[in-house]
C-alpha cells in the first residue's frame, strides 16, 4: 500500500511538468490520481464520495458568484484604476492594490483577486520587469490572504474540511484565528516590499506585460465563467480524494515530525500546488503548532514558482510570464520570506 501511494505521489509531482497534455488537463488528471490514491489507501467509501461531492461546493459557489460579478464590473474596475492613476503616485497605488487584494482575497477568492490584478497591471503600463515584480508580490499576498477563510482558495477549503472533525471541529473562522496573526503582517510586508520595485512607465505596449489585445478587449463569456467554476469544483474534489488516500502515509510518517521540519519540507510546494500538499499532509492527529507550521510553509513556498498556487497560475497565464521570469524574482523573495518566518516561529 505504501509503495503504491508513493508511486502515485511521484506521478502527481512529475507528470504535470513532463507532459503538456497533463498540464493542460490538470484537474482531470488529479481526479484520476485521487481515485487511485483513495483505492490504494483503502479509503474509497460512500462516506468519502459524499465528502468529495460536498466539500467543494462553498468555494465553487464563491468562484461562480464572484466571476459573474467581475464579468459585469470589469469596465468600472479599469475606469476606476485609471482615475486613481491620475491622482495617486504609482508606488502608493501599487502598495494599496497589493494590500487590498491580499486582505480581500479571502472573501472574493484568490482566483478573482488574480483576475483583478491582471486587469490592473494592464492599466498601469509599467515596464515589464517592474510589472513582473509587482505581480509576484501580489500573488504572494493574495495566496496568504485567501487562506484565512475556507472559500478563499482550495488550500483553505481542504484544510478546514480535514480539521472539521475532532479534536479541532474547525469552522469558518478557524484559519483566521490561528493563522491571522502571521498572515496579515505577511500581506503588509509584501505590500511594503513593492515600494522598492518601480521603474518609469513603459515607452510602448511592447515593453509591458501584455496578452493579445483582442483577447483583453473581449468580454469573458458566461460559458468561460461556468467552465472555470466547474474546474475548481473538480480540482477540489480531486484533492479531497488525494488527501484521504494519502492519510496512511501522513499518519505513519509526517505526524511524527516536528513543526520546523514540516515547514521546510513544504518548499516542495514551489513546484506542486500547495492545495495538493495540504490534502496529502494535513491531519487532525497533528497539534496546532504542526498545523500552523505546515500551512505557513505551504503558503510561502507556494509563491516561489508559477505552479505553486492558483493566483500564480492565473496571473502568469493571462500576463504571459514565463517560469524563468517568475523564478528570477519569486525564488529569492520566497526563500527570504520563509527564512524570516522560520526565525519568528522559533521565537514565538
Amino acid at each position: 500500500m505504501i509503495l503504491g501511494l508513493l508511486a502515485i505521489f511521484v506521478l502527481v509531482l512529475v507528470l504535470p511538468f513532463a507532459s503538456r497534455r497533463v498540464e493542460e488537463n490538470l484537474e482531470a488528471f488529479l481526479f484520476v490520481m485521487g481515485l487511485a490514491a483513495a483505492f490504494a489507501g483503502g479509503a474509497l467509501s460512500r462516506r468519502l464520495v459524499l465528502h468529495a461531492v460536498r466539500d467543494p461546493l462553498a468555494i465553487t459557489a464563491a468562484v461562480l458568484v464572484m466571476g459573474l460579478l467581475f464579468r459585469l464590473a470589469r469596465g468600472p474596475v479599469e475606469s476606476g484604476v485609471r482615475a486613481l492613476q491620475r491622482r495617486v503616485p504609482a508606488r502608493l497605488l501599487v502598495f494599496g492594490v497589493i494590500l487590498l487584494l491580499g486582505v480581500l482575497s479571502s472573501v472574493i477568492t484568490a482566483i478573482i483577486a488574480s483576475l483583478v490584478l491582471a486587469e490592473i497591471i494592464h492599466v498601469l503600463s509599467l515596464q515589464r520587469r517592474a510589472e513582473i515584480r509587482i505581480v509576484v508580490l501580489a500573488c504572494f499576498a493574495t495566496g496568504l490572504g485567501a487562506a484565512l477563510t475556507p472559500i478563499g482558495e482550495p488550500l483553505s477549503t481542504l484544510a478546514v474540511a480535514k480539521l472539521a472533525g475532532p479534536p479541532y471541529h474547525a469552522g469558518f473562522w478557524f484559519l483566521l484565528k490561528h493563522l491571522g496573526p502571521w498572515v496579515l503582517p505577511g500581506i503588509l510586508g509584501f505590500a511594503l516590499l513593492s515600494l522598492l520595485f518601480h521603474e518609469p512607465p513603459a515607452a510602448s505596449a511592447a515593453d509591458t506585460l501584455d496578452d493579445a489585445p483582442e483577447e483583453r478587449a473581449r468580454d469573458e463569456s458566461l460559458r468561460e465563467v461556468l467552465l472555470r467554476a466547474a474546474k475548481v469544483y473538480l480540482f477540489v474534489m480531486a484533492l479531497v480524494l488525494l488527501g484521504e488516500g494519502f492519510k496512511p502515509v501522513v499518519d505513519l510518517y509526517l505526524v511524527r515530525l516536528p513543526g520546523a521540519a514540516l515547514f521546510w519540507i513544504n518548499t516542495v510546494s514551489a513546484i506542486l500546488d500547495n492545495a495538493t500538499l495540504t490534502a496529502a499532509e494535513l491531519s487532525p492527529a497533528m497539534d496546532l503548532g504542526q498545523i500552523r507550521d505546515v500551512l505557513l510553509g505551504l503558503l510561502l513556498a507556494g509563491g516561489i514558482l508559477i505552479p505553486g498556487n492558483i493566483p500564480n497560475i492565473i496571473a502568469a497565464g493571462r500576463l504571459k510570464i514565463s517560469m524563468r521570469e517568475w523564478a528570477r524574482f519569486g525564488a529569492p523573495v520566497g526563500f527570504a520570506a520563509m527564512g524570516l518566518c522560520f526565525l519568528l516561529l522559533l521565537v514565538f
